[in-house]
């Protein structure tokens, strides 16, 4: 593969990465000029804080078992799996780096990959690691897809990316896929690698529930899960082939009120309020990290179930029936910002100014709608904000003339409908990251539904063209004016509504630890596995 190309594949990887740390001072903006780019740390920047903890407690809460199959689909129970188990490469502040692959070769014009293992790697059980586990790992995954597997091509088993995979060389590992993609190289590391010794023989590896299941070869082992209570306990891997970690001991403790146990001393961080966070600035003992706006909410529309909805025009008036500013108000209490009806929030690097905006406008509503009462049941978790959003949605689209008869359940009910597309509309968080913008072909191109990804019954020839477009334009420039005009798109045709991306924050004690960091992947600090790691490797 000739220089230049090379180059703009690893580029092409990183456009879509926004960095943010709060280890120090302050963090890293997604874009100069926003919100995100203040400074995001309130006072308690005096403080000399700890780089290393023997124990860390963290809020609990049930996400499954820790590994490939057992957790739940959300980022909780993923970075919780991803504690014990490792993949090729990882992100810092600086981008994609070396994990368990020490470097990596991209040839044949993005056609083929190979990744040199590292030497030296331990099971948690003792064994070693080889690229043998590595080739069983992908071929394993391909024939049992774990509950988080970007290479299934998005229609689902037996249309995968990869084409062919071997162990070359005695200590890499050579995977050819069956067409260039941009994102290929982040999704080719982001895999979990499984140690072959131990699910070589398991048939059935979603009933898989033996102690070894939970062996990995990442820098923590699950000592403890207790599935009602929503505890974990995760012990240092004391062989973690990059050294010893920061933290000794992580523990998800059950909490009823997180303030009170915050200020006890029984969590060590959390995520207050708007209102509530003011009790913690201006006071040195206190570090605030404000998160960028990835996470938010938005209405996911399913148009199998409601052919009424395949009307541009009916969408149109839904979105304008929103009052978000009132949402943000009084639900997020100032703590969010209008989402982007192009979907990419306004954080991301490659966000579109431009795109059609849906201010609450009830008169633009009534007149799209010409006249016609339309009813709809609209489904929701049982969490607070998602019962006042919808009691706030209800009044403000009847007014426009759309009845919702909101119907609350809990949230892994709500989570299983939407999986079997057992909804009308529904409520739901989505984003968390500010990750490559191929995240767009993952949601609106025909075929690609998954759990929370893809819009039941809806298809745009232009959109899917422009989504498989961006997918294999190698030059940024090129792919980013794409993006942009997929954004506009997307924000004309509005198959989804988002509706708020959340800011929000966490506050922690610096001089109980203070090696938090949060990379694009997340929007809270808790959930990035190197907050846990020494920054010295």
């Amino acid at each position: 593969m000739n220089k230049k190309l090379k180059s703009k594949l690893l580029t092409l990887v990183l456009a879509g990465t926004v960095i943010f740390t709060a280890a120090g001072c302050g963090s890293t903006a997604a874009k100069k000029g926003s919100d995100a780019s203040k400074s995001t740390v309130a006072k308690g920047d005096k403080i000399q804080g700890k780089k290393e903890a023997d124990v860390i407690k963290l809020a609990g809460g049930d996400w499954g078992a820790p590994n490939p199959y057992k957790h739940y689909q959300r980022g909780p129970g993923s970075f919780k799996m991803r504690l014990v188990f490792d993949g090729l490469i990882e992100k810092d502040e600086k981008g994609i780096i070396p994990w368990l692959a020490e470097s990596w070769k991209v040839e044949k014009e993005g056609k083929e990959y190979v990744f040199k293992i590292r030497k030296g790697v331990k099971w948690q059980d003792g064994k070693e690691l080889t690229p043998e586990d590595v080739k069983f790992s992908f071929e394993y995954f391909e024939k049992n897809p774990p509950v988080s597997y970007s290479l299934a091509g998005g229609k689902g088993k037996g249309t995968s990316i990869i084409k062919s995979i071997e162990v070359v060389d005695g200590d890499s590992v050579k995977i050819a896929v069956n067409k260039p993609n941009v994102t290929l190289l982040q999704k080719l590391g982001d895999v979990r690698i499984i140690p072959k010794h131990i699910w070589e023989n398991v048939k059935d590896p979603k009933n898989f529930n033996e102690k070894e299941s939970l062996i990995g070869c990442g820098p923590y082992i699950c000592e403890e899960y207790n599935k009602e209570a929503g505890s974990y306990k995760f012990k240092a891997f004391k062989d973690y082939w990059r050294g010893k970690a920061a933290v000794g001991e992580i523990q998800f403790v059950p909490v009823s009120d997180p303030v009170l146990a915050f200020e006890k001393g029984d969590i060590d961080q959390f995520s207050p309020s708007a209102d509530v966070v003011k009790r913690y600035e201006n006071k040195k003992e206190y570090k605030i990290f404000k998160a960028p706006a990835f996470w938010g909410y938005k209405l996911s529309l399913n148009m199998e179930k409601c052919p009424e909805l395949k009307e541009k025009e009916v969408r149109q008036a839904m979105a304008y029936s929103i009052d978000k500013k009132e949402l943000i108000e009084k639900v997020a209490r100032g703590a969010a910002v209008p989402a982007s009806a192009g979907y990419l929030p306004q954080d991301h690097i490659w966000y579109n100014k431009n795109v059609k905006n849906y201010d609450f406008n009830t008169n633009k509503a009534k007149e799209l709608l010409k006249d016609k009462k339309l009813s709809f049941e609209l489904l929701i978790g049982n969490s607070k904000p998602e019962i006042r959003i919808a009691e706030l949605m209800k009044i403000s689209m009847e007014k426009s003339g759309i009845e919702l008869k909101v119907k609350s359940v809990d949230g892994k009910t709500r989570d299983a409908a939407v999986k079997k597309g057992d909804y009308q509309l529904c409520l739901i968080g989505y984003g968390g990251w500010g990750g490559d913008a191929d995240q767009l072909r993952g949601m609106f191109a025909s075929g690609k539904t998954t759990t929370f990804s893809g819009i039941p019954g809806y298809s745009n020839k232009e959109v899917n063209e422009l989504c498989e477009k961006q997918a294999v334009q190698f030059d940024e420039k090129e792919r980013k004016d794409t993006v942009f005009k997929l954004q506009e798109l997307i924000s004309e045709e509005v198959p989804v509504i988002p509706i708020y991306n959340t800011t929000g924050y966490t506050v922690y004690k610096p001089e109980k630890y203070d090696g938090w960091m949060c990379t694009f992947d997340h929007h809270c600090l808790e959930h990035c596995k190197l907050s846990y790691l020494k920054r010295d490797k």
